[in-house]
């Protein structure tokens, strides 16, 4: 199955199958209920999602939307619940995949652990060009301003500034550039 950028490929709240992605990336929308949007998960290559849902079927946490053009394997639930209840190297793969979610969570919190807010972006940066690759062009090809926002505890305008002067700082040579302020929570 192939998704480009901005389609949809399940809706918050819905049940289905499981999908496991081959290329790309998507991003995970959680809409709360006073109908404001709010990115709660990138979704890389090799991951099975939804995450929740690899030991027992739940309905999707979130709506997952192509950030990119993304290949996907569909795998039926119930071929996936039986196969794991009958197959312990599965449950290996099962394990695997939670393990390597895990570590996923905690690049992510070094993310948002980070003090200075260029550090978080920085961070971030780095991450996306590790599962998307160095080809991926600029970040805001991929995510808006307030997605990246919301992703590394930041305020939208802080955002706006840091790249901005990461945009300049690229033009201008090293002696005339302005230091960085680091004013954000």
């Amino acid at each position: 199955m192939r998704l480009h950028p901005k389609e949809i490929l399940f809706r918050q709240g819905e049940t289905g199958p499981l999908y496991r992605v081959k290329s790309g990336m998507l991003k995970i929308m959680r809409i709360h209920e006073d109908g404001t949007p709010f990115l709660v998960n990138l979704i890389a290559p090799g991951e099975i999602i939804p995450h929740h849902s690899l030991v027992t079927q739940q309905p999707y946490h979130g709506t997952a939307i192509a950030l990119t053009t993304t290949e996907l394997d569909v795998i039926p639930s119930e071929e996936w619940y039986a196969e794991l209840s009958r197959d312990n190297n599965k449950c290996l793969e099962v394990a695997e995949l939670l393990q390597s979610r895990l570590r996923t969570m905690q690049q992510r919190i070094d993310q948002l652990t980070q003090v200075a807010p260029a550090d978080k972006l920085d961070k971030l940066r780095a991450w996306l060009n590790d599962i998307a690759g160095a080809g991926a062009g600029p970040i805001t090809e991929i995510l808006t301003q307030d997605e990246i926002a919301q992703f590394i505890g930041l305020r939208r305008e802080t955002v706006n500034r840091l790249l901005r002067a990461k945009s300049k700082s690229a033009v201008q040579p090293p002696h005339e550039q302005a230091p960085e302020r680091s004013d954000e929570h």
